[in-house]
């Protein structure tokens, strides 16, 4: 019985550590999507004037 709470509780653990390791990465997709669009507005936005 001790030994199937142990295998429970590690499933979880991993199960939380494998969300929050996908949600990291879309968050950080995410943040390079923004980056790169406000980069290209700027860019977009400099050329217009000059």
């Amino acid at each position: 019985m001790i030994g199937l709470s142990v295998a429970v509780g590690r499933f979880v653990e991993a199960l939380f550590w494998a969300i929050l390791r996908v949600a990291g990465m879309v968050g950080g997709v995410v943040l390079v999507a923004a980056l790169a669009l406000g980069l290209a507005w700027w860019l977009i936005r400099r050329r217009r004037r000059g």
